[in-house]
């Protein structure tokens, strides 16, 4: 009795998430029905929210799904649209450093890896000299139509991506280096991918909300509860890719989202998977050149050195 009434009461939540979602794929000149676009705009856990989401069909043939990357240099969205000569959907991907304008975690670009994790991460403090090693995970598409979320491995000198499905516990040595023979790696594999975008943490595995941020070493403390602007992306189990943005850090207008909560939206548009990606100033997604959420940046959008790309 008392799991049915469980049942009853996620039904029910599903239900009420979900209805506050609103098709605006008119208001962007979406000519496709396999590409839609959903707005949230009003309150979210008592506190002013808005949102977009992208749903992709990636099982129309006549859709090209891919990334671009700059070297050492950033480009805003809209000059990525640009670039790319107008494509229906350009989102911001991968964390960067800004002091060479680098990518510090994998994009593959038509099935070539141009841009690699950053595996171990510096101390500080009482754990300077040392360094924690992590496996980063990222979404791709290891088959026609078919899309996976894994934990990545990734080396310059090495032509393949490699991978697992489960989080490789985060551990410190002195070694600045994570090599490949290291004996916590024995459960990798080729990822064979014709396009991924890297980010962290996982926010939901096998359909239930499992966030890795312990295991990634993305956020510190209790960063992973503060709200902000959030870039997301997830699958659902008959093939659709959704692509979500979150305004965040205008009070009153939009104050952005947990990454608890990033997750829990993820999971009530029926994701089995999901991941996410760069936030904060960063977070950007255009439909047919038109912004969807407003960068929080004053100066507009961030230039960033990676985008993940939609196009007919």
């Amino acid at each position: 009795m008392k799991k049915s009434l469980l049942v009853l009461l996620m039904g029910i939540l599903f239900i009420q998430a979900n209805a506050q979602w609103k098709n605006v794929s008119d208001v962007f000149g979406l000519q496709t029905e396999s590409v839609k676009v959903f707005e949230w705009e009003g309150t979210y856990n008592d506190s002013a929210f808005r949102a977009f989401y992208v749903q992709v069909n990636t099982k129309d043939n006549s859709l090209h799904l891919d990334t671009d990357t700059t070297l050492y240099r950033r480009l805003t969205p809209m000059q990525f649209y640009n670039r790319l000569q107008s494509p229906l959907v350009v989102v911001n991907a991968s964390f960067f450093e800004f002091k060479n304008n680098t990518n510090l975690n994998i994009v593959v670009r038509d099935g070539k890896t141009v841009a690699y994790n950053m595996h171990s991460i510096p101390g500080k403090g009482k754990d300077t000299l040392t360094y924690a090693h992590v496996l980063a995970s990222a979404l791709g598409m290891v088959k026609p139509n078919q899309l996976d979320i894994a934990y990545t491995y990734t080396d310059s000198a090495m032509d393949k991506v490699y991978f697992q499905s489960n989080p490789m516990g985060s551990f410190r040595d002195s070694s600045s280096i994570l090599p490949f023979n290291n004996s916590r790696l024995n459960n990798l594999k080729p990822w064979n991918v014709k396009w991924a975008v890297g980010g962290g943490p996982v926010l939901i595995r096998d359909a239930q909300l499992k966030i890795s941020n312990e295991e990634e070493k993305k956020f510190a403390g209790k960063a992973i509860n503060d709200r902000h602007p959030r870039t997301a992306m997830g699958y659902t189990r008959d093939g659709n890719l959704i692509i979500l943005a979150i305004q965040g850090r205008m009070k009153g207008i939009a104050v952005g989202a947990t990454l608890g909560e990033t997750a829990s939206l993820l999971l009530n548009l029926g994701c089995v998977e999901g991941i996410n990606l760069d936030g904060g100033g960063s977070s950007c997604l255009l439909v047919n050149g038109k912004e969807t959420i407003k960068p929080s940046d004053p100066t507009g959008e961030r230039p960033v050195p990676a985008v993940f790309y939609v196009k007919e």
